[in-house]
């Protein structure tokens, strides 16, 4: 259903100075953010109180290490008379590269400024309008919205764009690009956050590895979360100030406009699988008949459901639900639904494995990369060599078991820690389904200071999995995780470059810290290094390092 109010231009201000207990209308509020530290999640990393990690990950701080780089090679004059243009006029932008950040790096045409523009959707060798929406002459980068492609680059097809809402919303950054052209450019990603963010030195890392693509590169996204604002006369206060605001339309339900806080009005994503689609298109319709229930924004849950039948046991003509889809898996039939209610179950299957989780909390968004990737880490978390003595694995940050379980059958024993006691229920249950007994896989909930203090395996033994959160792993943990000393180290994230700080300080040392080679030296060797695209036509990538332990000196 298309919004009425997304033929409405939204209204960009910088806000007023109003009285402390009442903030502006939701209509006023500017459409910008800062440019430093924008991104909320980032803001309060393991750096902000570390004496040895020396970075958030942020993408200001990966962007400039970008902007540093480009200049450094391009060795261009400065002109410090040169002008800049002003902020909200358009300027023709020629890119250069692609940064980590996925936004095309560029200079001004007829410029003798080496001012750096940051533009989204653009590919090396665009010529593009832009409108500059701020200049900061220190760092030398300005931030510009993308307008139109002036003169293509060779690497850009437009035939490849799959989305009405490209290049608008701030979902997707690559879908202009071809498929192998976005893996080649995310390998980039890879070896730029190790050599800007670990402190090693090239010697030390080893070369990385192409970058694994995914089965699917649209329809792929098991869960999405659209959102809508509230109604345009609400403040932020009404809450506290027990005021209840009506919608007079239906507001946009979408995502947010690259670079803004605006939300646009998306009626469909082609990057969600099938059942997510008929999920969101129903959602949409019942928001906009259930009004009235509404007082103030909300968050939309869309989570994929399987749910694994015999073709013997499947009559397609008695099915109740009209958005279900089937898919023909050989054997049998998976019958996928759409489930919105963040408490509800849902299930996923990799390979034969199964698992179920509370739709709302947190499991890999492709499944369809799925398969190779926990086979990938299969084969190499075990040393190469036949004769080896590991034969048990911890799972740090273990979740609701992904890695336990999946790899169970390699390891004598294997635990998953994590902090959450609801996810160690959902691991615990899923282990039970998956028909492994608790000799084989448990899992324990930790205090974060203290997750190794129950371990009792040898850590010659003991390979440790870890996947933490985007901020990666704290001080505190990496002292524990180099205390303890396991034989291996497998490293997943989903941010590169804090995995890269993180294995920095493994590999490097730190400070204060013995792990039995002296205080402060680094205790581990990188094996490989290697990125998988859990997410096409968008710049992240996930990376997974191993480790192996430093022979001994004697």
């Amino acid at each position: 259903m298309a919004s009425s109010a997304a033929n409405v231009a939204p209204v960009e201000t910088f806000g007023e100075k109003r009285p402390a207990e009442e903030t502006p209308l939701r209509s006023e509020e500017g459409s910008r953010g800062s440019y430093r530290f924008k991104n909320k999640r980032m803001r309060k990393g393991h750096a902000e109180t570390s004496t040895i990690l020396k970075t958030n990950g942020s993408n200001e701080e990966i962007l400039l290490e970008d902007v540093k780089a480009l200049l450094k090679g391009l060795n261009l004059e400065k002109d410090v008379a040169a002008e800049l243009p002003e902020l909200r006029s358009e300027a023709e932008i020629t890119i250069k590269e692609l940064s980590s950040t996925g936004d095309g790096l560029g200079f001004q045409e007829g410029s003798t400024s080496d001012q750096v523009y940051v533009v989204p959707f653009t590919a090396p060798g665009d010529t593009v309008t832009a409108k500059v929406f701020k200049h900061d002459q220190k760092d030398k980068i300005s931030m510009a919205d993308f307008v139109k492609v002036t003169t293509p680059s060779p690497h850009r097809d437009a035939s490849l764009v799959n989305c009405p809402y490209f290049a608008s919303c701030s979902g997707c950054q690559f879908q202009m690009l071809p498929y192998d052209y976005q893996l080649t450019h995310k390998r980039t990603i890879v070896e730029k956050a190790y050599k800007n963010f670990s402190q090693l030195p090239p010697e030390l890392i080893p070369t990385i590895g192409d970058t694994i693509g995914s089965p699917l590169q649209y329809g792929y996204r098991t869960k999405l979360t659209p959102h809508f604002d509230g109604p345009p006369d609400s403040r932020r206060s009404d809450g506290r100030n027990g005021i209840r605001r009506k919608f007079q339309e239906v507001p946009p339900i979408g995502f947010m406009k690259k670079g803004t806080r605006i939300t646009i009005d998306i009626e469909d994503c082609p990057i969600g699988t099938e059942a997510i689609r008929n999920g969101n298109k129903r959602e949409r319709k019942r928001v906009a008949n259930e009004l009235d229930k509404y007082h103030k924004g909300a968050t939309l849950l869309l989570r994929e459901s399987t749910e694994r039948i015999s073709k013997k046991e499947y009559d397609a003509s008695e099915e109740q639900d009209p958005d279900v889809v089937i898919e023909d898996r050989g054997d049998h039939l998976h019958r996928k639904t759409c489930v919105t209610d963040p408490n509800a179950k849902t299930t996923e299957y990799i390979d034969d494995f199964q698992f179920v989780n509370p739709a709302g909390s947190f499991f890999q968004n492709n499944n369809s990369i799925l398969p190779k990737f926990t086979q990938y880490i299969r084969d190499h978390i075990l040393p190469p060599a036949s004769d080896h003595k590991v034969k048990h694995l911890i799972d740090a940050y273990s979740g609701s078991g992904l890695f336990t379980i999946t790899l169970s059958s390699l390891f004598k024993s294997s635990l998953g820690i994590d902090i959450s006691s609801s996810s160690i229920n959902s691991a615990t249950h899923n282990a039970e389904i998956n028909n492994l007994p608790a000799s084989t896989a448990k899992f324990i909930a930790a205090d974060a200071s203290a997750l190794f203090a129950s371990i009792d395996t040898d850590a010659a033994e003991t390979v440790v999995m870890i996947d933490p959160p985007r901020k990666g792993c704290d001080e505190s943990f990496l002292r524990q995780l180099v205390q303890y000393g396991p034989a291996r180290i497998v490293y997943v994230s989903c941010n590169v470059h804090t995995q890269a700080r993180d294995i920095g300080a493994l590999v490097g040392g730190m400070k204060g810290v013995d792990g039995g080679f002296g205080n402060g030296e680094g205790c581990y060797d990188i094996e490989s290094i290697c990125g998988f695209d859990f997410f096409p036509q968008t710049g992240h990538v996930e990376g997974v390092a191993v480790l192996r332990r430093k022979e001994a000196k004697h």
